[in-house]
């Protein structure tokens, strides 16, 4: 019987709006807005009493390091600065692994503009020989049928190309200047970390000034001071 009656249709109760009368008092809570400010209650109260209970059964004689490598800021424990969690050698170490993985990215992007700009073709009007790309037979026939119906003029025109042919060698074309402007990207980076490696590393050196560098560039210069190796 009690199944039978959770069968029949039943209307669905809502609870009443905020009265615009009563808008000053503030926001008209719902059932569904005290659920989940029950929930974020007992959250913390069950946190507080998780702490408490650690208090109250802890170890006199614990301790840890951060006991002593923290200060407390305001009633919270900071840890103190991480700068001197690595030697300088094992800094040295991940900048060099660093490095190395910006160089195996740019001689990947390298090769990529290499092959890229070998098969493009620049289009010359005062050449006469062209590449087409074709993607099957058919449309190598229809590219092979255009090309002969224009064979009595002297040069062909950019204008002479199929429409498809003409958006993908477009997109070749934008496709290797985003790669040259990556790959010139990467150089500069790659350049940059080289440098401050070697400007971590022992020996005394000095930045030149304007007036002594021999060819200028837009980088800073510096001169080592020669030193006799054993």
């Amino acid at each position: 019987m009690s199944s039978f009656k959770n069968a029949i249709p039943r209307r669905a109760h809502k609870e009443r709006a905020q009265p615009s009368s009563r808008k000053k008092f503030g926001f008209l809570e719902k059932h569904k807005d005290y659920v989940v400010r029950a929930k974020a209650f007992h959250k913390k109260e069950e946190a507080i009493r998780k702490l408490k209970e650690k208090a109250a059964f802890r170890n006199p004689d614990e301790f840890y390091f951060k006991m002593i490598r923290s200060k407390v800021v305001d009633g919270v424990h900071r840890p103190e600065g991480e700068a001197n969690k690595y030697t300088h050698e094992e800094l040295m170490l991940m900048k060099t692994q660093d490095i190395g993985y910006v160089l195996q990215k740019v001689q990947s992007e390298r090769k990529k503009v290499e092959k890229l700009t070998a098969s493009l073709h620049c289009v010359d009007h005062q050449q006469s020989s062209h590449i087409y790309f074709a993607e099957d037979r058919q449309e190598a026939k229809e590219i092979k049928s255009h090309i002969k119906g224009r064979k009595k003029r002297k040069n062909l025109e950019s204008s002479d190309f199929p429409d498809e042919i003409k958006r993908r060698i477009a997109a070749s074309y934008r496709e290797l200047e985003e790669r040259k402007n990556r790959l010139s990207q990467l150089e500069r980076i790659y350049n940059d970390m080289v440098m401050r490696q070697e400007l971590q590393k022992k020996g005394r050196k000095r930045k030149l000034r304007e007036d002594e560098i021999v060819c200028p560039t837009s980088g800073p210069v510096y001169k080592w001071r020669s030193e006799r190796k054993r």
